[in-house]
């Protein structure tokens, strides 16, 4: 199973991709899809838009899982970061690829173990886990944590349902 981790920004958007067999997790590919602060937002939505749509064309992920956006400050800044993570979320969605959501605390909390580590300390876990996966960037390793996150979650769910319908219960 191949599955992308996506970390939602305007500036820079991450994306880690993973192959999972089991229980073992295996460094494909990451990197960033960034815009350029002086072009117009409907710009760099669709520069955005465009460089995932590559990116999932090129690795061809079977799932996809993309960090929930956490509320700033700046109302401003919310907001774009709201519409940039919209289409991250919408590019894998409209090419029939599931999508799940998980919360930056959640992802840090399965990485490192701490839901207030910090960047470092997921970026260092990140290689730990990915042996070869390098240094692409705080964003891709952030990404590569999301990937990593929804690995170890979707194979427990998994497991959980087979355990129901064995016991004679509804999936």
């Amino acid at each position: 199973m191949r599955l992308i981790g996506l970390d939602p920004g305007l500036r820079h958007t991450g994306w880690g991709v993973i192959d999972v067999d089991g229980n073992r997790l295996r460094f494909v590919a990451a990197g960033t899809v960034s815009t350029g602060a002086a072009q117009k937002l409907p710009e760099r939505l669709a520069l955005l838009h465009d460089g995932l749509k590559a990116v999932l064309a090129l690795h061809r992920p079977d799932e996809a899982a993309v960090e929930e956006t956490f509320v700033n400050k700046n109302p401003d800044s919310t907001l774009k970061l709201g519409l940039a993570r919209g289409v991250v979320l919408l590019v894998p969605a409209l090419g029939g690829i599931p999508v799940g959501e998980y919360s930056a605390n959640h992802i840090k909390k399965s990485i490192v173990g701490a839901g207030h580590a910090d960047k470092d300390q997921v970026a260092m876990m990140v290689q730990r886990l990915l042996p070869g996966s390098g240094v692409h960037g705080k964003d891709a390793a952030d990404a590569l944590a999301v990937a990593i996150c929804h690995a170890h979650h979707r194979g427990t769910e998994r497991r959980l349902a087979a355990g129901r319908v064995l016991a004679g219960a509804a999936p």
